[in-house]
């Protein structure tokens, strides 16, 4: 897509600080991380969510997560590791292509992830259980 960043890195227009690619997939640094070494692992293909990537994107980059993930633990002696993926401006996606964010994790770092977990009410897991379930 013309006016996509990720594809003009993809396609050159645009410098990155490049760590690995293949046929599918490219990986780089994030230039505005959130720790250093914060990586980008993105598909080649176009596609705006998760839920438009063909297939054999997604599994070209999950191959990809797990050998840059081990390099980031290991070349970085990371302690932890996080993986995001958002889909949508209201769960964080500010670039309309799918990407995964791999940023690794030290104590003591500042990087937080909130997540305020609570229990269903009564009755709502079971009504959100048949409604994804339906989907299906």
């Amino acid at each position: 897509m013309a006016d996509c960043i990720f594809c003009m890195i993809i396609d050159g227009r645009i410098p990155s600080a490049k760590i690995y690619e293949d046929a599918r997939v490219l990986v780089f640094l994030d230039i505005n991380p959130v720790v250093p070494g914060h990586t980008l692992v993105v598909p080649k293909t176009h596609c705006r969510m998760l839920w438009d990537a063909p297939t054999e994107a997604l599994e070209a980059c999950s191959a990809v997560l797990k050998r840059v993930a081990a390099a980031l633990m290991t070349g970085l002696a990371a302690e932890g590791l996080n993986v995001v993926q958002n889909n949508g401006a209201v769960a964080g996606q500010e670039i309309e292509h799918v990407h995964f964010h791999l940023i690794p994790r030290y104590r003591g770092d500042g990087f937080k992830v909130p997540w305020p977990a609570r229990p269903y009410p009564e009755g709502a897991l079971e009504r959100t259980l048949a409604k994804i379930k339906a989907a299906l």
